[in-house]
């Protein structure tokens, strides 16, 4: 079988500097990140091993005096506590997410009620909604029904939701309130909106799609909901070790891609595990032949 690449795949910008941050700092001395740095198992392992701790970001009490705040960010209250706790703060917010922080304070500024296109509870969207106590979330098409009747809505999304959706969202939103003013902000990441557009076309070449990356990952879960949706095979994998030969029996053609969190060398290891497969089932067939 033919393994073929997305043309975008795999660790952002903001997810790599946050890392290389970790690690600077680890060197320096005790450190302890609140939350998960980003959601991807191989990588928190790897910080462990460097002696980094990981706490909740809700309670106090780490061993370290240095805290930092996850590539996801958090609330400005959320940051004041742990200085007036007495913590040394680092930031780790992707500047991406900054930038989806100061949209949302700006049209907050601009007397329009904010909303917030995401997943409930997420990190990130904790992190958005935290410092505006009327915030409203819409995950679903259904959660527009509960939105608070307003004159103005000021609208974001959380950076790794899927743009179509996002904007079929917000169109939904315009219906559901015509006379309302309905002001919408793009804050949809660049690498997260390159990565779906290499998928869709992954999704006409490929016979079955590998997603590597942390289950927990929300920008992962989206690639494989993407594909099954588009009606595509899709198996979503941690690691090479999770890949089962059954899978691609028949498969002519397999796309490969990868979440914002997932390391450049677990996507080739994957590779390398994909080709092992490949060379099996070749081996099977021909000898299944010669009989």
């Amino acid at each position: 079988m033919k393994i073929i690449l997305a043309t975008h795949f795999g660790l952002c910008f903001g997810v790599r500097d946050a890392i290389a941050h970790a690690q600077q700092l680890a060197r320096q001395g005790p450190l302890t990140i609140l939350g998960e740095l980003v959601h991807n198992p191989i990588v928190r392992e790897q910080l462990r091993e460097l002696g980094i701790e990981e706490a909740s970001l809700d309670h106090h009490g780490p061993k370290s005096k240095r805290v930092m705040i996850t590539a996801h960010g958090a609330s400005d209250k959320q940051r004041q506590k742990w200085i007036t706790a007495g913590y040394e703060v680092d930031d780790a917010t992707c500047p991406l997410v900054q930038h989806a922080h100061e949209q949302l304070r700006q049209l907050v500024e601009a007397e329009y009620f904010p909303v917030v296109i995401g997943k409930p509870g997420h990190v990130e969207v904790r992190g958005l909604t935290e410092d505006f106590t009327d915030c409203f979330v819409v995950e679903r098409f259904e959660d527009i029904a509960n939105l608070p009747v307003r004159s103005r809505y000021g609208i974001i999304s959380q950076t790794t939701q899927p743009i179509d959706h996002v904007h079929k969202l917000v169109d939904a939103i315009r219906r559901s309130r015509p006379d309302a003013c309905v002001r919408f902000v793009d804050t949809v990441c660049r690498p997260t909106k390159e990565r779906q557009s290499a998928l869709r076309n992954l999704i006409m070449d490929a016979d079955v799609i590998v997603v590597v990356g942390g289950h927990r990952s929300n920008n992962t879960r989206q690639l494989v909901q993407t594909c099954r949706l588009a009606g595509k095979t899709a198996f979503h994998v941690e690691r090479p070790e999770e890949l089962r030969p059954d899978w691609f029996i028949g498969a002519a053609i397999v796309g490969l891609t990868a979440g914002t969190s997932t390391l450049p060398d677990t996507v080739s290891a994957v590779a390398r595990k994909l080709e092992e497969i490949s060379l099996t089932l070749t081996n099977q067939t021909e000898s299944k032949t010669n009989q």
